[in-house]
Parts: structure tokens; C-alpha cells; sequence
């Protein structure tokens, strides 16, 4: 009985897959897989949903340590991915193997993590969602594509589509921030960036949706850790992101290491069928994350290898990474008839619509054709360097910036001269020589003579006799740029930390600088939001600069001295302290909420020795120029549901500069089904204005934009009273109401 509900189980998922819209393209490309199928058997079916990572000695290892040599594994199909492999040549040579010396020539796919840049490495991707600049993302995206086809890779496992609110938490410096609306935004952008108009062309890339689903709030901001929510919250706050990027046709998925509902994602039937497949109408192939199917077996829910294959396989996963459980394992569990045939079938079905689609079996080596000539082209440099400047934010100035009628400057502290830190976390196919430090940067901008340089100390220990040098350059300027932060190293995938505060050598070099009577501005190099008031307070600006990527350094050059204006805005939250974490502004009410009169006042929901307040809210960011806002209009005060709320707001540039600035929008929904958000975010725009100049802004918001999770799960907008705000931070003051009937 036990065999034959697997087998129906195993039917009844093919035939529920069977039933989703597929294009025309995907219609050819799953006709040309299900010809190919019927010539394969079950190990080279089994073989085309592994990936694995060659070693330095050229062999694979299974998960029983058991080492297997390459070149006989591809050539008896039991490959269908490498992950990881940098040197063109080599990817070329397996590839000729694969194709010309295997049984029926299926084309390998090559895959690597390109997550912010190829060869040239733009901001990490938390600093570029501060640029609030979609067009300037997409085109990011299609950079890196073009770069990484031309040195022979077919599939990056980018964008992660996480919502994150923890700063403790180490990737966020790969996402988007904390809020929905904006990541969807940014998530369907990449998605167009890497796959294009045509995923046949030998500039476009393979996408990956990850990491399925809500990694981001991993319990305590730990990687890897447990995530435990409501499915209410999932559907409203986590899901959105993930949704756009699957309508906005990413062909592959990756299944995330965390639990979701006590289940891991990699064996969850519901996220990764029911969810992903029937109802986002998902059609491409699912990845487990690195070694996550026999991971399942330290999750405690299946006792070996074989087992985490059977869970995986019957959770639709089509791929598994790294572990080997599905070669190792597959042909046992169909025979044994715990797994059906006809899945194996399926689930290889989709793997080869998707490099059918990436042309592969049309010419397996079109990619890599270019090589290094494709890359670092000059205009996508000087593209680099206007995005970097896009997503610095400026968050403290006393006039001292831009600098102005400044003779000497001292460039001092660890990150002035680092290429490997300003390249931050997964940094591609980066390469040293070629970053542009802040040091090369500003003696390029101001002259060599006039940027002193000293070190000061290293990240996280002192160097002898550091700051005794660097008080002595600072004596010898007239300002002092100070690189404070953490490096590559605390940044991305296992760099979760519960103190993300100034290291203390850095905190000792900022007090000894300040004794100078220098006045010191802060270059803040960080993938994640830090607990720096301390430092903010003693400072006379902080520029904060991200890992900010091969052209970061003129790129703050363009800043600090007025070239470019900052108009970068956070779209994650500064806490005060860490007890504060997670922290957001789309928080909710509470029976009990803070007065912010008595914002210690027992009884609320409050805490006694902190405001509840975050240092630096989400949204905000300062310019040298000022932006007034005014004359909020709701142009459609009441609506029908189905029809568009239309708002407009003046905005004037009052200051001395030209600028950039992002208007957001804001909403709340009065009295709901759930309890919702103080405040959402519900449209952006960011628009440029000379010093002087005024605009009028207009934003439509269609009402299915303020649909929501109800109680039964459903997902729709209803009728209720709303507040708008529009403004400059998370914060607008700028009030306007509107109906929903």
C-alpha cells in the first residue's frame, strides 16, 4: 500500500504540472526534453539532476566520502552541473567531454555565484538597493550576464529574494532590505538584467530565485537557523519578492537551508509544489542550496542519505548540489518503488527545457567565446562608478562636506587602501589589480601630494605604532577621511554576528583623530547596518560607503568633493543598540502602543532604558542640498476596488546644489481583517531637481497594491479608510487620506 500511494503521489504531480501556462518557448523546449528522455535511462536521467563541485584533484566526492574521477562520471551522464569552476579553459574542456564523448551528448551547465558583478564588481546589493535607481539595477545585472557569458558561465544563482529585518544576520548584504514592495521591485529588475528578452543569447544568464523560502529570518539573525512564522506574515511580508521575480520569468530556483513550518525547505512538498509551482505558476527547475538534501539528515526528518534523495525528489526538487545523494541514491529508490520513474522523468524534464532554452544543445560552447575582451569595457566601468555613487547615503553632515577650499586631506584607517574589502562578499570573478581604492580614488581626484595616507590599524587589531602615525599625517591636514567599518570577512553567507558595533582598534583610532582638533568625517565600509551612534555623535559627517565594488574609490572621490551629490536612502533600519533587533518601520500597533510623548512610560509597549526609535530609519539619507515637500493632494479621495488612487506632491529644491532625492509613499490601512503595518511602503520616485527648481510628482496606486493576507489566507484588497504620507524617510510628515468602496 505504502509503494503504490508513492507511485499515485508521484502521478499526480506530473499530471498537476502538466496543467501550468507555459509560453511557446517553453512548450518547444519541453517537446525537445521529453524526445530526448525516452533515449536516456534512469542513471543518466538521475545524472542530469546532480551538480557537483570538482576539487583541486579533479575528482568528486559522494556522501559517503567515496571519490569518483570526473571525466568518467560525465562521460557516463552522471553529471549534469558543475558549480564553481573559474578557468575558462577548463569549463570548456568538460564541456567537450560532456558533448563528445558521453552517450547522448547532453550539454553541461555551469554555475556560479555572480551576485553583485563579474569582473567588475558593483556595490554589494543591500548598497544597491539604497540607490532606489530599478534601471541602474537591471542594467547592473546585465552587466555582470554579459561579463560572466563571455567567460564561459551559463547560471548564476542571484537574486536573493529575501526580506531581512537583522542586521546580525551576515547576508544581508546580498538582498534588498527590509521591505516587500521595494524587493519585488528589485527582484524583477535582476531578473531582466541576467536573462533578458532572449535567454538564448550568448550575453544573457540563467537566474536563480532564492532562497525559497523566507531565509531571511533565521531566529537570533544566525545563518542556517531555524525559521519559525505565521503564514499570514510569510504571504504579507516575505513572499512578494519571490513572486516577482517567478513573473518576471526566472527559469530556476533554489531551495533554502532553513526549516519552514518544521519542514526543510529542501524536502517541503508545499513550498516547492504547492507554493512555487501551482500558485506562483513557477515552470523552470529547483537547486537545493550547497549540500541542503543531505542536510536533511541533521535536520533530524530522514535517517540517511537515501532517504533526504526520496524526500527531495517527492518535494519536486529537481537538482541536488554538491551531496551526490541523487546519483548515489536514485536507481535504488525506483527500483524499490519509492520514488516513480515517471518523476525521475519530470523532474529531468525541466532541467533540459532550461538549457534547451539557454541554446546549449544548439552550440554548448557559444558561451565563453568572448573572454576577457567582453569584460571591464570602459563604459561599464564609468556605469560602476556612477552606481556605487548612487547608493552611498549620507547620513550626518555639519557643512564639513562637500570639501571645499581644502589644501591637504588624510585619507586614513583599514579600508583606504583594500581592494579585497571594497569588493565585500561573493565578489565573483573579481580581481584585485583591478579595484580602484578610495587611496587611488582620491589622489586621483585631489592630487597625490595633497591625500597623506596612513593606515592607522588593521579591522580588528592595532598595529604597532599605527596611531601614532596616523595622528601625525591628520596634524599635517586640513581634514581628516577616516575608514572605519568591517571587511569582506563580515559580510555574506556564515559571518552572522551578535556585536555589530566599531571594533574597538577603530573606536581608539577615531578618539585619537578627534584630538587632533581635525574635523573628521567617517567613511562607513560595511555590508549590514551597524550600532555606530556613538560614532555618529563625535563625527562632523559620516558618509556611509558599503563595500562599494572595483569603482568605489572615485566614486567616493565624486562625493567627498561635490562631483556628485549623495542621494542614496536606506532600505535597511540602523538600530540604536542590538537589543532593538529586529527592528523595522513597518512595525505594527500593538494593543499597547508607544506614546512618543512618554516614550519610557510603563505600560506600552516600550523599553525602559532605549527609545524605541532606530538611529537611522529606513528611507532616510541626506544631501547637500535641501528638498522641500508640499501640497499633498489625493486627486481620487474615494475609489471602486479595481480602480487607482491617484496622489500628487510638490517638491522644490530650497538648497545651494543640484541633487537627486527619492519621494516615497507611505500608507496604512486604518481598521483590517489582520492587524497591519503603521506604514507601507507603496510607491517611490527618484527624480533630480537644480538648485531652485520645483516639480510636481504623481503617483497612482492600483487598490490590488494593498491587498493583503486575510485571515483564511486569501489574498485581496478590501473596502476601508487609508492615511497616506509622502516624504524623504519612512517618517513623512505629509498627510493625506483616501476610501476604498
Amino acid at each position: 500500500m505504502k509503494r503504490l500511494l508513492s507511485i499515485l503521489l508521484s502521478i499526480a504531480i506530473v499530471a498537476g504540472t502538466a496543467t501550468a501556462q507555459t509560453s511557446k518557448e517553453e512548450q518547444e523546449a519541453f517537446k525537445f526534453a521529453d524526445k530526448l528522455i525516452k533515449k536516456m535511462t534512469l542513471r543518466e536521467k538521475l545524472g542530469q539532476m546532480q551538480q557537483f563541485v570538482p576539487n583541486s584533484a579533479s575528482v568528486v566526492t559522494g556522501p559517503d566520502g567515496e571519490t569518483r574521477d570526473i571525466e568518467t562520471y560525465i562521460r557516463e551522464g552522471c553529471v549534469g552541473s558543475f558549480l564553481n569552476i573559474k578557468d575558462p579553459k577548463e569549463l570548456n574542456r568538460l564541456q567537450k567531454i560532456a558533448v563528445e564523448e558521453s552517450r547522448l551528448g547532453i550539454p553541461l551547465i555551469f554555475g556560479f555565484d555572480i551576485i553583485h558583478g563579474c569582473r567588475i564588481i558593483f556595490p554589494e546589493n543591500l548598497a544597491a538597493s539604497c540607490s532606489w535607481n530599478i534601471e541602474a539595477i537591471e542594467r547592473s545585472a546585465q552587466i555582470a550576464a554579459a561579463e560572466s557569458a563571455a567567460l564561459g558561465i551559463h547560471w548564476t544563482f542571484s537574486p536573493m529574494c529575501d526580506i531581512s529585518a537583522d542586521p546580525r544576520w551576515s547576508r544581508v548584504s546580498e538582498g534588498a532590505g527590509e521591505d516587500p514592495y521595494l524587493g519585488a521591485k528589485i527582484a524583477a529588475a535582476m531578473i531582466r538584467g541576467y536573462q533578458g528578452d532572449d535567454l538564448s543569447s550568448e550575453k544573457t544568464i540563467a537566474a536563480c530565485v532564492k532562497h525559497f523560502a523566507a531565509y531571511g529570518a533565521p531566529q537570533a539573525g544566525r545563518d542556517y537557523h531555524t525559521v519559525d512564522m505565521s503564514e499570514v506574515m510569510f504571504r504579507d511580508r516575505y513572499l512578494p519578492p519571490y513572486r516577482a521575480a517567478v513573473e518576471a520569468g526566472a527559469v530556476t530556483a533554489m531551495s533554502s537551508f532553513n526549516d519552514f513550518m518544521g519542514v526543510p525547505a529542501s524536502g517541503n512538498k508545499w513550498l516547492l509544489y504547492d507554493l512555487l509551482r501551482k500558485e506562483l505558476g513557477f515552470t523552470g527547475f529547483v537547486v537545493s542550496d550547497y549540500n541542503a538534501v543531505h542536510e536533511m539528515v541533521a535536520h533530524g526528518v530522514a535517517a540517511d542519505g537515501k532517504e533526504a534523495a526520496e524526500k527531495a525528489m517527492k518535494a519536486y526538487l529537481n537538482m541536488d548540489m554538491v551531496d551526490g545523494d541523487y546519483i548515489s541514491y536514485g536507481e535504488a529508490l525506483v527500483k524499490e518503488g519509492r520514488i516513480s520513474e515517471r518523476l525521475i522523468d519530470q523532474l529531468c524534464r525541466e532541467v533540459l527545457a532550461v538549457k534547451y532554452r539557454l541554446g546549449l544543445f544548439d552550440d554548448p560552447f557559444k558561451y565563453g567565446r568572448e573572454g576577457e575582451k567582453a569584460t571591464y569595457r570602459p563604459e561599464n566601468l564609468q556605469f560602476a562608478r556612477k552606481a556605487a555613487a548612487e547608493s552611498m547615503v549620507l547620513l550626518k553632515n555639519d557643512g564639513t562636506l562637500p570639501l571645499k577650499d581644502v589644501q591637504k586631506i588624510a585619507l586614513i584607517g583599514p579600508f583606504a587602501d583594500s581592494p579585497l574589502d571594497q569588493t565585500g562578499a561573493w565578489h565573483g570573478w573579481r580581481q584585485a589589480s583591478r579595484v580602484v581604492t578610495t587611496l587611488a580614488g582620491m589622489q586621483e581626484r585631489f592630487g597625490k601630494e595633497n591625500v597623506l595616507y596612513a593606515k592607522g590599524c588593521e579591522s580588528h587589531k592595532h598595529i604597532k605604532g599605527g596611531i601614532e602615525e596616523a595622528v601625525a599625517t591628520a596634524q599635517k591636514a586640513d581634514v581628516v577621511l577616516l575608514t572605519l567599518g568591517l571587511g569582506r570577512n563580515y559580510s555574506g553567507e556564515a559571518r552572522s554576528l551578535t556585536d555589530i558595533s566599531i571594533p574597538q582598534p577603530q573606536k581608539e583610532l577615531l578618539d585619537a583623530l578627534l584630538k587632533t582638533g581635525r574635523k573628521v568625517v567617517i567613511l562607513l565600509a560595511t555590508g549590514r547596518p551597524m550600532t555606530i551612534g556613538e560614532e555618529v555623535e563625535k563625527a562632523n559627517a559620516v558618509l556611509l560607503t558599503w563595500h562599494s565594488g572595483t569603482m568605489g574609490g572615485p566614486a567616493i572621490a565624486d562625493i567627498v568633493s561635490g562631483d556628485e551629490n549623495p542621494s542614496g536612502h536606506l532600505t535597511l533600519t540602523f538600530p540604536r543598540s542590538v537589543g532593538q533587533i529586529p527592528i523595522h518601520y513597518n512595525a505594527k500597533s500593538t494593543g499597547r502602543p508607544q506614546d512618543p510623548a512618554k516614550p519610557t512610560k510603563s505600560y506600552l509597549s516600550n523599553y525602559k532604558d532605549s527609545p524605541n526609535t532606530p538611529l537611522f530609519p529606513f528611507g532616510y539619507g541626506l544631501s547637500y542640498t535641501q528638498f522641500e515637500y508640499s501640497d499633498l493632494k489625493v486627486l481620487t479621495p474615494v475609489v471602486e476596488i479595481g480602480g487607482e488612487v491617484e496622489i500628487s506632491v510638490k517638491v522644490k529644491n530650497v538648497g545651494k546644489y543640484d541633487g537627486t532625492d527619492v519621494a516615497q509613499l507611505y500608507v496604512r490601512d486604518i481598521v483590517a481583517e489582520t492587524t497591519r503595518p503603521l506604514r507601507e511602503l507603496k510607491g517611490f520616485e527618484r527624480f533630480s531637481l537644480k538648485a531652485g527648481e520645483e516639480r510636481v510628482l504623481q503617483f497612482k496606486i492600483a487598490t490590488s497594491e494593498l491587498a493583503y493576507c486575510h485571515i483564511d489566507l486569501s489574498f485581496k484588497e478590501e473596502a476601508g479608510d487609508f492615511k497616506v504620507w509622502v516624504g524623504e524617510d519612512s517618517n513623512a510628515t505629509l498627510e493625506g487620506k483616501f476610501t476604498i468602496r
